[in-house]
């Protein structure tokens, strides 16, 4: 599709991050945004999520940055960006943040089942923005275990293109040819002396990309504003071959075979049993699962749930307002414990505001499966019973859990 251009003079520059799900994008996305406020970079941001929960947009939320000013941040969710739709959305969106911030840089992060060529062909065509990157990130570790090392990747590319059979594959080989810069992710997991053989493997996909290696997010914001225009010349012809090939996919919001499914539960998980589960259930083919949810032995926190490559990590969002009202040694004053209560009077459950809220991204075939499994295991109305008199329940979870932060 063809959208409208903008039509004012000056070219903000636009660094888009790409790549599969669970590569590490909304960790460089967080650590790009907190590096602007230090530095006092106007930057403007767009995130999207195929799911209809807004998980990385609420993330991004409660920076610190886009909590000052939330007009700064625009979150696509429901589609995909590379559809038809999410192409609308996104032009939309530049619109809105370009006339009413005026960012220095714009910084996109995709779903991880985007295709870059549709957002390719959209920045030719505009010139109020300037693609200056099209990053794509993959996560070493998953090439490490699902593809020997990177090695399998082009054999298996080179058997869907033998059978004309399009899956996931396509797209991670196709991220890697349109990206003008490769980043290697999670490297610090990987044995060093295998590390030369990711890089060597995946280079002779795209030659032409720059490769680096970066863990936990630590990319210098400065070095976005010295890279060149997005050399378009370069992938005219791989445009010129896949084109007729996306159009005919016609795969829509929900693309390369991939379901999306969401858990809403006002339940806490029983900690073993979640934990058993993940360890037992998880199949490589759930690709990613996110959200925020809570466990019957830790009843204050709101916690993240971050699974890509088959691992899980728990982050502390922070303390739900029922457990601060609950907690006797709180700290806040009777007006301040009166105005929690009248927040949570609007809009609470039977358990406060506590809630879980999960997106299972994966191959159709297990999405189903998985979400049986997990669904085994909020309390049952016994259980609850139990927790409500205080019962302590088994919890194998690390107790050190991370904090995110802004």
């Amino acid at each position: 599709m063809k959208a409208t251009s903008f039509n004012q003079s000056h070219s903000v520059p636009v660094v888009v991050l790409n790549g599969f799900l669970g590569s590490g994008k909304t960790t460089l996305f967080r650590s790009l945004l907190s590096q602007s406020k230090k530095k006092d970079i106007a930057v403007c941001a767009i995130v999207n999520d195929m799911s209809e929960l807004d998980i990385d947009g609420e993330i991004l939320g409660n920076t610190d940055l886009v909590e000052e000013n939330r007009k700064i941040l625009e979150s696509i969710h429901s589609c995909v960006l590379s559809s038809d739709n999410g192409i609308i959305k996104l032009d939309k969106a530049l619109k809105k943040l370009i006339s009413s911030q005026r960012p220095e840089l714009l910084i996109i992060e995709t779903s991880g089942s985007c295709h870059p060529m549709p957002l390719v062909n959209y920045f030719k065509n505009q010139n109020r923005v300037k693609l200056i990157g099209m990053f794509a990130l993959v996560d070493s570790l998953m090439l490490a275990h699902d593809y020997n090392y990177g090695e399998k990747l082009i054999i298996e590319m080179q058997k869907n293109i033998a059978t004309r059979k399009r899956d996931t594959v396509n797209l991670l080989v196709e991220q890697i040819m349109f990206c003008s810069h490769l980043f290697l992710t999670k490297t610090d997991r990987i044995e060093e002396n295998r590390l030369s053989d990711i890089a060597t493997h995946i280079q002779a996909i795209n030659p032409f990309a720059s490769s680096h290696a970066v863990t936990f997010g630590k990319l210098k914001i400065e070095s976005l504003f010295e890279l060149d225009e997005y050399d378009y010349f370069k992938v005219a012809q791989l445009i010129k071959e896949l084109n007729p090939i996306l159009k005919s996919e016609k795969h829509g919001d929900r693309p390369y075979d991939l379901a999306t499914k969401v858990i809403k539960d006002e339940r806490p998980f029983h900690p073993k049993r979640l934990w058993e589960v993940c360890h037992k259930h998880l199949d490589k083919r759930i690709y990613r699962s996110k959200g925020f949810f809570w466990l019957a032995s830790r009843s204050k926190h709101s916690l993240l749930w971050n699974q890509a490559a088959g691992g899980i990590s728990l982050e502390l969002i922070g303390s739900w307002r029922t457990g601060i009202v609950e907690d006797e040694d709180n700290g806040l004053s009777e007006l301040e414990i009166t105005k929690l209560k009248e927040l949570l009077a609007k809009n609470s459950g039977p358990f406060g505001d506590r809630h879980c809220d999960l997106t299972i991204i994966g191959d159709k075939s297990q999405v189903d499966k998985f979400i049986e499994k997990l669904e085994s295991c909020f309390l049952n109305n016994e259980e609850i019973e139990l927790w409500k008199k205080g019962y302590e329940f088994e919890d194998p979870w690390p107790k050190n859990i991370t904090r995110i932060l802004n």
